[in-house]
């Protein structure tokens, strides 16, 4: 069962569409994300679905009930800020009860509600304090905790840990998806973080332009990205998108005369190759010439100039070459995606060749 969905949802302001008839389902009892670049319409998207923000067209289902033209206090949802919106003047104790005070439940049940909530969050000994005696994890720890104790079947998180520094990041990235599992709760969160995205979710809904450019699972969307924004959006660094032109013998890359990369035309096409999947040395290969080389510890990021373009390729540990050095590329064509270079879809009718991919030894 679907816990939340979207059916042709669109918001614009005067001629510009923020949201563009964007259609999705979230799982009952999963941890969706609502991934994409500062713009793209994720924030907007979430606060349609709160209630925040009025449609301009379309259906919001929350629960099977359609609640597009509902209050948000009918929504039966809960909601984490990016600010976190905690009450400076508030013990913590009385920031995670203070919908329920709002809300008229009952003392008895409150205070059952928090013991349970506290306890799950580690919050018993700061329940005294103020939000300003506490670390940014702990802010954060009582805004979720406030979420969870409304009981609400979906919970929307809005970049709630933008505010942290890295360390802490990913410390309470864990948390929150150790949480979500433990309580079998329905959360759709917003991110720009792709790390976030890609280690907590089950289920990434990638934006762009106020349209869904990919909807599939993590492993999916790394695997077999839909669009040249997909491919390169997902991954660190990006996917290296060469553009081809007709060979002798079939695609080649664009201002090389060989070796063949694709078998066909390949005018109009691209090619992407991800970094940690480029080998250097061997026989044969691509000729490239060093432009840089990063040390990053467990691996080095190198740069080469091939025909046209840069191609980076991560290999593990260090690596003993300077700028200008000649070396060979290659790659599986098992790795390969090809792309619509008028479109930046992906392109399925190609057909990667190992003629100029043999892998390094």
């Amino acid at each position: 069962m679907s816990a939340i969905s979207l059916r042709h949802v669109t918001k614009a302001w005067g001629a510009t569409n923020a949201v563009d008839d964007v259609s999705f389902d979230v799982r009952a009892g999963s941890l969706v994300v609502l991934l994409g670049p500062s713009g793209c319409g994720k924030s907007t998207t979430l606060r349609l679905i709160a209630g925040l923000e009025s449609l301009t067209s379309g259906v919001i289902l929350i629960g099977g009930d359609d609640v597009t033209n509902l209050p948000p206090a009918e929504r039966h949802i809960s909601m984490v800020f990016q600010s976190y919106a905690l009450f400076p003047h508030l013990s913590v104790l009385e920031n995670i009860v203070f919908g329920l005070r709002v809300r008229r439940v009952p003392a008895v049940e409150r205070k059952a509600r928090l013991a349970r909530v506290a306890t799950l969050l580690g919050l018993e000994l700061l329940l005294d304090r103020k939000p300003s005696q506490l670390s940014g994890g702990q802010q954060q720890r009582v805004a979720l905790g406030r979420a969870i104790i409304a009981e609400k079947p979906v919970c929307l998180m809005d970049e709630p840990l933008s505010n942290l520094d890295a360390q802490l990041r990913a410390e309470m990235r864990r948390e929150i998806r150790a949480l979500q599992q433990k309580l079998g709760m329905t959360m759709l969160y917003v991110t720009h973080d792709q790390t976030e995205a890609m280690t907590m979710a089950d289920q990434v809904i990638l934006l762009e332009n106020g349209r869904v450019a990919q909807d599939a699972t993590p492993a999916a969307l790394y695997a077999r990205p839909a669009s040249v924004f997909a491919a390169r959006f997902i991954g660190t660094p990006p996917m290296n998108v060469l553009p081809l032109m007709d060979g002798p013998a079939g695609a080649v890359l664009e201002g090389t005369e060989g070796p063949t990369v694709l078998e066909g035309k390949g005018a109009g096409l691209l090619l992407g190759v991800r970094p940690e999947d480029v080998t250097l040395g061997g026989t044969g290969g691509i000729a490239a010439r060093v432009v840089s080389a990063e040390y990053l510890g467990a691996d080095s990021l190198v740069v080469c100039g091939v025909g046209q373009t840069l191609v980076t390729a991560r290999v593990p540990g260090g690596i003993d070459v300077v700028a200008g050095a000649e070396i060979r590329l290659g790659w599986s064509p098992a790795v390969v995606h090809v792309f619509d270079a008028t479109t930046g879809r992906r392109h399925d009718d190609a057909a990667a060749t190992a003629t100029a991919t043999r892998r390094a030894r």
